[in-house]
């Protein structure tokens, strides 16, 4: 469960951030219309002032995150992804990051462009002389009481910044990207996405930086074993001594470069299954690019069934067809190829 919190300057465009969130199925929860029941129970009227009062007022009897526990609750009693529109104090959003999946987004623009916005909404607490709003945006911004709106410190809070100073059009593609940006970051990872990560992580311990790879075997979901790019053991590392190219001339005239110095890592993973006696027939290799001949030959005879590549190696057609005969699967998370220096 996502939940996204919205703070900003008044007329910034919120409320159209928000609805952007609806559209894309998030449950909408408001302080401002929280604070809107409050004042019709206690008959009082609905502007600004009163609502700033009355938050204030129940933030220092109840704490100042009162006001958003009681909207979380009900969003996590509703489930699913929520936006949570007006967070006004930073124990709001102090409470929201430490009892809930949370991101926070600050709204803004131009002052002058913001009380255009708000004479057109025509709302009943925006019914205001320029002056008034500019000085309803400045007591709101700060304060030095604990309880009270200080919207200037949720911004300086805030994960995301849009800055609402274009059309709705240009805002629209703004939140929509960002959207898409969160959910990407809490989308539940695939199989084959964690197992690439994981070979990811092995790269960083790679001692080549050509091209530092690293290696995940896996059977049954479970790791089996791992490898990464390196020189042998007791043998220096091109890091520290530079490398050492061979040149290869092709039958079709064509003339490659390699790092000799270095074990791959995928030949580096067969090798430590073999030093511990795992058996990994039957497995799936994860690898940042297809492997080069030599590794290939090695896969096929290990009794690997499916090679998964981040991406593609330059003169990746010989071991494409050694896998097809072999009946190996391969798959490529993206069809580029891999860059790397004096390929």
């Amino acid at each position: 469960m996502i939940v996204i919190g919205i703070t900003g300057t008044i007329g910034a465009g919120k409320g159209t951030v928000v609805d952007l969130f609806r559209r894309h199925g998030y449950k909408h929860y408001s302080v401002r219309n929280f604070l809107i029941e409050q004042l019709k129970l206690a008959k009082m009227e609905v502007n600004r002032d009163s609502m700033t009062l009355i938050a204030n007022k129940i933030r220092a009897e109840k704490g100042s995150d009162y006001i958003i526990r009681t909207l979380l609750d009900a969003a996590l009693k509703d489930g699913g992804n929520s936006v949570i529109e007006s967070i006004r104090n930073p124990s709001e959003a102090d409470y929201l990051r430490n009892n809930c999946n949370f991101y926070l987004l600050s709204v803004d623009a131009d002052v002058k462009t913001r009380y255009d916005r708000i004479r057109l909404r025509k709302s009943e607490t925006d019914n205001v002389s320029f002056e008034t709003f500019v000085q309803n945006d400045k007591r709101e911004m700060a304060s030095d009481n604990v309880s009270n709106q200080n919207i200037g410190a949720c911004i300086r809070m805030a994960d995301y910044s849009l800055h609402n100073d274009g059309t709705m059009e240009d805002l629209e593609q703004k939140a929509i990207r960002l959207i898409e940006k969160i959910e990407t970051e809490n989308r539940r990872p695939t199989w084959d996405e964690y197992f690439m990560d994981l070979a990811d992580a092995a790269a960083r311990r790679a001692t080549c930086n050509r091209g530092r790879s690293g290696c995940v075997i896996v059977r049954d979901k479970q790791v089996l074993v791992t490898g990464y790019v390196g020189a042998p053991m007791g043998l220096p590392h091109c890091d520290d001594v530079g490398h050492l190219f061979k040149q290869t001339t092709h039958e079709n005239g064509v003339t490659t470069t390699h790092c000799v110095r270095t074990v791959h890592a995928e030949q580096n993973a067969i090798c430590q299954a073999a030093k511990r006696g795992i058996s990994i027939e039957g497995s799936t290799l994860y690898c940042r690019m297809t492997p080069c001949r030599t590794c290939a030959m090695l896969i096929i005879n290990c009794g690997i069934r499916r090679v998964v590549c981040e991406k593609r190696y330059h003169v990746a057609s010989e071991t494409e067809d050694m896998f097809r005969q072999a009946g190996i699967e391969l798959t490529y998370f993206c069809n580029e190829v891999m860059q790397y220096d004096r390929q």
